[in-house]
């Protein structure tokens, strides 16, 4: 097997406003995004949510997202998992990927959750004898029980945050881009979930993880990446770029 690789060259993404002429609309965008207002070659109003983005990541490498809300981390994972494609630029990703952003992401809610499981298998190209045994850890891990077998839809938000968790962390990749939302929970369930997680993290040859968590950030990544207003404003060792960032010394991270 290949060693995995991360290729980001010159990106930049735009989300077109169709309704972008409305004054309404214009000023509330606008108050919230100033400065990164633009327009296409259709002459639509667009918000340039990424600008001239580029790195490299190699094997081993432990890259953090930090930035205010709105500086463009999310919507950076989400064009590494090719969800956004790239207005201009390209990015180039070797290696299995797994992409922990939403809870429900590749969920059907009309399916099972046993459905759902088998779906997740099949993607990942895993023969019959492999699903059973991912049903069998995700039934256990989510606690779903005789839920397994109704529709994803009926679960509560819980269940189906435990689903998605035990799902989206039972297949171990090369690349693990992750967004903050899986370190959030009930106390009870991410006591049981972070030993998984961080197994998860430790095996994955790439991390990208997208946090507001400085002290995770330190534990687990080397390199940081600062943005705002969609660009890259510092990048570098993860506990200097943080020091800036928050504006005083970072404190030291935790022995692995």
């Amino acid at each position: 097997m290949l060693p995995a690789e991360i290729e980001v060259r010159g990106v930049s993404l735009d989300f077109p406003l169709y309704h972008g002429n409305a004054r309404s609309l214009k000023r509330t965008v606008f108050s919230s995004v100033s400065g990164r207002m633009g327009a296409d070659r259709k002459h639509r109003v667009v918000v340039q949510a990424l600008r001239d983005i580029s790195f490299r990541l190699g094997s081993g490498d432990r890259l953090g997202l930090i930035g205010t809300n709105g500086a463009g981390k999310t919507t950076l994972l989400r064009t590494l998992a090719g969800i956004y494609e790239p207005a201009v630029g390209k990015v180039r990703v070797r290696g299995t990927l797994n992409a922990l952003l939403d809870p429900q992401l590749g969920m059907n809610p009309e399916l099972t959750g046993r459905e759902n499981i088998g779906l997740r298998g099949l993607y990942n190209g895993l023969d019959r004898a492999a699903i059973r045994r991912l049903e069998d850890d995700v039934r256990a891990f989510a606690e779903l029980d005789a839920f397994i077998d109704l529709p994803v839809r009926i679960y509560s938000s819980g269940m189906v945050v435990r689903l998605g968790f035990a799902l989206a962390t039972a297949i171990r990749p090369q690349v693990l881009l992750m967004d903050e939302w899986f370190l959030a929970g009930d106390a009870a369930f991410m006591e049981k979930a972070r030993g998984r997680l961080e197994d998860m993290v430790r095996g994955a040859d790439i991390l990208v993880l997208s946090s507001h968590l400085t002290d995770v950030v330190l534990d687990w990544c080397t390199r940081v990446i600062w943005m705002e207003s969609g660009r890259i404003r510092e990048d570098g060792p993860a506990a200097e770029v943080l020091a800036r960032y928050t504006g005083h010394d970072a404190p030291a991270a935790l022995p692995a």
